[in-house]
């Protein structure tokens, strides 16, 4: 048996107050089986205040996650909210842990955590939840790469960190209530657990007519568009130079022809711009292979409110659904932005059948399997895209 619940507080200088919202919401909905693990997120303004840790370390289960922009969970949706979604079991085990200073060397790290965390197993886990932070001299793809190595039959599924700045330099990971910018929280799980996945994306009829070819870049980093510096390509297709702190290319989303590559999984491979280096270098959370053809995308907002329903639809439609993770690209928002700031996750809050526990939250980026096959999970970093555990 495994049962799950999510609780929140928008209380974020009262520490005693929070804690004891918290803990009200989690009695009135769930009653703790022998192995339990809380999955949080939350805006950075409750680790000023203190809150986070003083929640973390009054309750009676390891919490890991990250910070984020905004989230929903059952009946609620906004930004200056902690949220954690707790699951808990007599069959399922967790075990967590933090692999740090990954800044040095993300394999050795990463490795010797899973080493610890592990040890004294005789099973490989049934899945890994992990939560990296952004750094850019990691791409998303590295983080999976990693855990690939370590866990090659595991689904891995998780988010990086997200806040609300401009450039998303407040954001932290977190695990039982400390935070960090070089660590990597994250949960392996034992047992009685049968994870599925769903991943909302960009379907390919949105290209645009601007296809082009990367003819010079290293992992995460452009240079060249068929050949000639970035900029001069995308001054070429019309697109207006504003300045390199300012154009309006970042946040642009780029599809990734991997149709011809002999392990393609139908998911189309979607790359957003996120920033120029002083040297006119293009940089990607993801990475962007030399020698690979991209169309940009043109996706509205109703796009993807259109896809979230559908996605909904179809977790509404699982049978033994315990609870449900979501993960949705910051941009994502930021494209269905109006008056409403929380469009995407009012859909969820509000068309999720009401007896399924959930949480939602921004994503740096999202980590999630693309099809299991032969036992071996096909685990890949995605970008614009909304990604779903269903328990």
């Amino acid at each position: 048996m495994l049962k799950c619940a999510s609780v929140y507080t928008y209380e974020i200088d009262n520490q005693d107050a929070a804690l004891n919202e918290i803990k009200t919401q989690l009695e009135s909905k769930l009653t703790l089986l022998e192995n339990t693990v809380g999955i949080i997120m939350c805006h950075p303004e409750f680790i000023g205040s203190g809150t986070l840790r003083f929640i973390c370390s009054n309750l009676p289960f390891s919490i890991v996650g990250v910070t984020t922009a905004a989230q929903a969970v059952n009946g609620e949706a906004g930004e200056l909210v902690l949220t954690i979604f707790v699951i808990t079991s007599d069959e399922a085990r967790f075990k967590t842990g933090v692999a740090e200073h990954i800044e040095k060397d993300l394999t050795m790290s990463v490795k010797t955590a899973y080493d610890n965390i592990s040890a004294g197993e005789t099973e490989t886990p049934r899945l890994a939840l992990i939560f990296p932070p952004i750094l850019l001299q990691y791409a998303g793809d590295d983080y999976v790469h990693v855990w690939k190595e370590h866990i090659p039959q595991t689904p891995v599924f998780g988010t990086l960190a997200m806040d609300d700045t401009p450039t998303f330099e407040e954001n932290k990971t977190i695990y039982n209530g400390e935070t960090y910018k070089t660590a990597i929280p994250f949960v392996l799980c034992y047992g009685n657990i049968n994870p599925r996945f769903l991943i909302g994306t960009i379907p390919d009829d949105k290209a645009t007519p601007h296809t082009g070819e990367i003819t010079k870049s290293s992992g995460s980093r452009v240079r060249e568009i068929n050949g000639i510096n970035i900029y001069k390509y995308f001054e070429s297709i019309g697109l207006e130079d504003k300045g390199k702190s300012s154009v309006n290319y970042l946040f642009l989303p780029f599809l990734i022809d991997q149709k011809k590559r002999p392990d393609y999984d139908g998911v189309p491979v979607i790359r957003v711009l996120d920033s120029f280096t002083d040297d006119g270098t293009a940089i990607f959370h993801g990475n962007v292979d030399e020698g690979s053809t991209f169309t940009i995308i043109k996706c509205e907002s109703d796009d993807i409110l259109a896809e979230t329903l559908e996605k909904v639809k179809q977790v509404n439609a699982m049978p033994d659904v315990n609870g449900v993770l979501l993960f949705s690209c910051i941009v994502r928002r930021i494209v269905t932005m109006d008056n409403s700031s929380n469009k995407e996750f009012e859909i969820v809050r509000d068309s999720l059948r009401p007896d399924i526990p959930f949480m939602i939250g921004c994503a740096g980026g999202e980590i999630c399997p693309t099809l299991i096959k032969d036992g071996i999970p096909t685990d890949r970093y995605h970008e614009y895209s909304l990604v779903i555990l269903v328990l």
